[in-house]
Parts: structure tokens; C-alpha cells; sequence
């Protein structure tokens, strides 16, 4: 499966992975929690769900949340039993995802980093 890696103070980049949720919580370093913020559910950001409780550096604006720590995104798809599931970023995706994803996120006070309704409104 394709996705795009984004780390804190690095440029997004592209990655292969096989659809296996050990090597998707190896990359956001525990338990993964999706975030919806494509309006047409074509994609979806996966990133760990402790990332308030565990020291992550505030990393990039997804949707209406701050993200904290390392995410990833994977495209998303309803399969033939009538369920979403991932599934490899397109070109296209990969490509528009990479520019809105290319700034890390700067300046964030101390109160916006401690405000939990801030980052995890999903």
C-alpha cells in the first residue's frame, strides 16, 4: 500500500508498506487513530492516539485537529462488503497531499499545545 509519511520538520514523503496494522502503529509509534478530514472519504491521516499523552512535538494541521508526532496518509475505500478500508494513495493524491502537508506547523503556544478541544476535534 502507498502512503505518505509526515513527520515533525520533514517534507512528507512516499511510502510502501503492506496493509498490516503492526507496521502501521511501527510508523506512528503505538496505536493508531484515524482522523477524517477528506470531505469526499477518499483518504484518511492515521496517526497515534496517544499523541497528547506522549510528548510528541505539534507536527501539522489536519482537518480541524493538530496533530502531534508522526501520521500518515492512506487512501480510504468502501470495499465490496460495504466497509472503508485503506488502500494506496493515488498519483494525484500523493502529489496534492505533499504540498498542503509541506509546511510543519510553527508557532503554537503553549496554551493551543495543552488544549485538548485544539487537537483532537474529530
Amino acid at each position: 500500500m502507498r502512503i505518505l509519511v509526515v513527520e515533525n520538520d520533514k517534507e512528507p514523503y512516499e511510502m510502501e508498506i503492506s496493509n498490516d496494522i503492526q507496521e502501521m502503529h511501527e510508523i506512528v509509534g503505538g496505536l493508531i487513530e484515524p482522523i477524517y478530514f477528506d470531505p469526499t472519504n477518499k483518504a484518511i491521516a492515521w496517526c497515534n492516539d496517544e499523541f497528547l499523552l506522549n510528548g510528541s512535538k505539534p507536527n501539522r494541521m489536519v482537518g480541524e485537529c493538530l496533530v502531534h508526532g508522526t501520521f500518515f496518509i492512506s487512501g480510504n475505500y468502501c470495499n465490496e462488503c460495504g466497509e472503508w478500508d485503506s488502500c494506496s494513495l493515488t498519483d494525484e493524491q500523493i502529489r496534492q497531499y505533499s504540498e498542503e502537508f509541506a509546511e510543519p506547523i510553527q508557532n503554537v503556544s503553549q496554551e493551543q499545545q495543552q488544549d485538548p478541544m485544539i487537537f483532537f476535534m474529530m
